[in-house]
């Protein structure tokens, strides 16, 4: 009887380490890494008349970058199915090479046209979060809960997280298990109200990113205006424009690698 008791003791305490281990473990132990790339689901900028949606080259430059160097992107949006692509971004002089490489790409197009739902992935199946910009997010996924329980989570157990241009607005929420705000005292950077108002589109906004990021205590970083600007801290990955889209995913490219 006492070899039996010491036997499931042993087995407990076994489980029990095993658990605690994988509960600190950073990453999953997919053989493929998984990124899970988030899309706004919301193309209307208020009272202003305009498209919006999610920014061209803040979808296409990841989407490659990720899949060339090996890793599964999943796309996904509040809503799921057809994610809207901010017209603007789809014109001269926003265009890039990996835009017009999308429009041409059958599997990508299709991608962007039936995401999955949000709420619907497990992402504890997924190594890391990509979330492009554009100014619908800031209706939809800066006030999504499964979204910032997801940062939150990815956060706490070192999973990478990267937000590029205006995305980093959805960190305006997010609070750890202590009860602080994921970005106190961290160093980041998003897009900065002074490129807001150079195209005349700050006066339509919810919300100052650049502001409430402060507001919470982040060691906001900016540079020239629409020059590239990748800030790494931690988990958290964030890029100040569209040209910093390419080189932040380069960086979670290089990130995984580890």
């Amino acid at each position: 009887m006492k070899n039996l008791i010491k036997s499931i003791a042993l087995t407990i305490l076994v489980f029990v380490g095993f658990s605690t281990n994988a509960q600190n473990t950073s990453y999953t132990i997919n053989k493929q890494k998984r990124v899970l790339l988030v899309m706004t689901s919301y193309d209307d900028l208020g009272i202003s008349g305009k498209q919006t949606g999610t920014w061209f080259t803040e979808l296409a430059a990841p989407y490659y970058i990720l899949t060339e160097a090996g890793y599964e992107v999943v796309l996904a949006s509040p809503d799921g199915g057809d994610a809207p692509v901010d017209l603007l971004s789809m014109k001269l002089p926003f265009t890039t090479p990996y835009t017009d490489k999308f429009l041409k790409d059958p599997v990508a197009l299709f991608a962007s046209k039936h995401t999955r739902k949000l709420r619907n992935i497990d992402y504890n199946t997924i190594d890391a979060v990509f979330v492009p910009g554009g100014y619908g997010l800031m209706t939809d996924l800066a006030s999504d809960q499964y979204l910032i329980k997801l940062i939150r989570d990815f956060y706490e157990t070192g999973r990478p997280i990267a937000m590029v241009c205006h995305a980093p607005a959805i960190l305006r929420d997010v609070k750890l298990t202590n009860g602080k705000y994921l970005v106190e005292g961290k160093n980041l950077t998003g897009f900065k109200d002074a490129e807001d108002a150079e195209i005349e589109l700050d006066r339509h906004l919810l919300f100052s990113l650049e502001q409430e990021l402060k507001r919470r205590g982040a060691n906001y970083k900016s540079v020239t205006n629409w020059a590239p600007n990748v800030v790494v801290d931690g988990p958290l990955m964030t890029g100040q424009s569209p040209a910093s889209a390419a080189p932040l995913a380069e960086a979670l490219r290089d990130r995984l690698k580890k």
